[in-house]
């Protein structure tokens, strides 16, 4: 039996159980049907809402960003100084993937490219977040403007590449090992982009 949805709810409704999906198995569990089963309405009520499962992805997708920059802005907050919460980023985004593999999946998947973030994420996103932090870093005197212009995509494809090899191999995934490879990481993003005191 469909529930009694009021109209803005049940486009939350249909959001939220597409997001459940994904968070139970990546972007190809969304399916209209499935979602509006999820919901507890019937499989049109979907289209009252959403042209088709495209549209409805793609929301599903900005919803699993915002929880990601949501984490990011925590893991950010209690960072000290701007190269710690440049690691407090890249730290964020890989354990997002550990821990929430089927939204990351859905997050930047071939479906997110043209959504636009949720309204509740602030109108921030997980690369403007980035993008943030190297502009305090730049003004702190550890980013050489000269290497700010395309930092966000030297640092992005690093840390997003780490995140895929552990998730989906062939990378180890015990704790140590994942320990290292973060580590690895950050030093390469640190040495690269940043600026060193001499002996540092």
């Amino acid at each position: 039996m469909s529930k009694p949805y009021h109209h803005g709810a049940l486009r939350s409704a249909l959001i939220e159980a597409g997001v459940a999906l994904a968070r139970d198995g990546g972007p190809d569990r969304v399916i209209l049907r499935e979602v509006a089963r999820t919901a507890g309405v019937s499989h049109s009520a979907t289209y009252r809402h959403f042209a088709d499962r495209e549209a409805l992805l793609a929301e599903v997708a900005a919803r699993a960003r915002g929880e990601l920059a949501a984490e990011m802005s925590r893991r950010i907050a209690r960072a000290g100084d701007p190269r710690r919460r440049l690691q407090a980023v890249g730290t964020a985004y890989i354990d997002f993937a550990l821990n929430q593999p089927g939204l990351f999946r859905t997050a930047f998947g071939v479906h997110a490219v043209t959504a636009e973030p949720e309204p509740h994420t602030g109108g921030t996103n997980p690369y403007e977040i980035l993008g943030h932090v190297l502009d305090q870093a730049q003004s702190a005197g550890l980013l050489d403007p000269k290497r700010r212009p395309g930092a966000e995509i030297a640092a992005w494809s690093t840390v997003h590449g780490l995140a895929c090899l552990l998730i989906d191999g062939p990378l180890p995934t015990d704790p140590a090992a994942i320990e290292f490879a973060v580590g690895r990481v950050h030093e390469l993003i640190d040495r690269g982009l940043l600026d060193h005191q001499p002996g540092t």
